[in-house]
């Protein structure tokens, strides 16, 4: 991105936004308390390793600002960055999955750390899938999940022609979009488009290499933990993307967190008929209801547990060794 904030990767719009006062609002934020910062903002959701911030200043308002902070070297993020836009063409341009304009800003921290935001339009809440599910009627949301379904498909077609540039997923239904939503009259239409909006995670082997750095995933951990995910877990997490079985197995649980389990025996028997019927050449063994429950338990269960020792790990680097903690932890998670 360039001194005057315009976006370097896709500009269809042609926004601009006002880089200085970004980097303002980067230097006076505290990861204890970012909503308290004195450019006046708001957090608008919380991932595994970022936070996205709506910054009400004028010519910020109607953005949306994800921030990551994982990176400790210029060298890392220059490197991300190269991942992060290949893993938006690949999925767009090659595999055609829609996604909302968006752009992004590398800049640094009061400590020098670098700092990365992906910037998109503001996209109302009703339209993000998991609360769309709370509003749209049940054969709408089957529909729904029809569709995404549909639109993971053209990944894994993607795949079986192109093995030497496999792309990966997190296909958890709130990181899809109904375009031009109505939450006043909640129905689909045949023309009705979903958005992906969640690329922060390029998942993208190229001749079987991870492009993305898998040890940015394990940044955020506390030290003593990172060994053990680095060891047990995590090529097992990363695995999993790449598995249009367990892509589907991780939706349809997201449903237990989503507080719609009654949906589950639903889904899955929709997902089954369409491993059947139109990914017949993959040859997916069907999902058994048990399988997403357990999966989904012991999913909640680690980042219950992962999540607390973050919180310990933020007391002993502020309370004890009395140092800003590099990373904003989310609320309460209902699951």
């Amino acid at each position: 991105m360039n001194r005057t904030g315009t976006y370097d990767y896709k500009d269809p719009k042609g926004y601009e936004i006002d880089y200085g006062l970004l980097q303002d609002f980067e230097r006076h934020l505290n990861t204890s308390s970012p909503e308290s910062n004195p450019i006046p903002c708001s957090v608008l959701g919380y991932g595994e390793i970022s936070t996205v911030f709506e910054i009400n200043a004028e010519g910020m308002r109607g953005l949306a600002f994800k921030r990551m902070s994982v990176f400790e070297a210029a060298g890392e993020l220059s490197q991300y960055i190269q991942t992060y836009q290949m893993y938006n063409r690949v999925l767009e341009e090659e595999i055609g999955i829609h996604m909302p304009p968006h752009g992004h800003a590398a800049l640094e921290n009061k400590a020098h750390r670098p700092i990365f935001y992906i910037i998109q339009e503001k996209i109302s809440p009703d339209s993000i899938g998991n609360n769309a599910i709370h509003l749209l009627p049940r054969e709408e949301i089957k529909n729904l999940f029809h569709w995404v379904l549909r639109e993971l498909g053209k990944i894994w077609a993607h795949n079986q022609s192109q093995p030497d540039c496999l792309v990966g997923i997190d296909g958890q239904i709130s990181n899809w979009v109904i375009d031009d939503f109505d939450a006043s009259q909640p129905n689909l239409g045949e023309d009705t488009v979903l958005a992906y909006i969640d690329t922060s995670t390029p998942f993208l082997r190229l001749q079987g290499a991870e492009q993305m750095d898998p040890e940015l995933f394990l940044r955020s951990a506390p030290r003593t933990l990172a060994w053990i995910l680095r060891s047990f877990f995590l090529q097992d997490v990363l695995d999993r993307y790449y598995d249009f079985r367990r892509v589907v197995i991780d939706l349809v649980a997201n449903f237990y967190k989503e507080q719609r389990p009654d949906l589950v025996p639903d889904l899955l028997e929709a997902a089954n008929e369409f491993f059947e019927e139109e990914m017949g050449e993959l040859a997916i063994k069907p999902i058994e209801e048990k399988e997403v429950r357990d999966y989904y338990r012991e999913d909640a269960l680690i980042w219950r547990l992962y999540l607390n020792m973050r919180r310990l790990d933020c007391f002993l680097y502020t309370k004890v060794l009395r140092q800003e903690y590099p990373y904003i932890l989310p609320g309460k998670i209902k699951r």
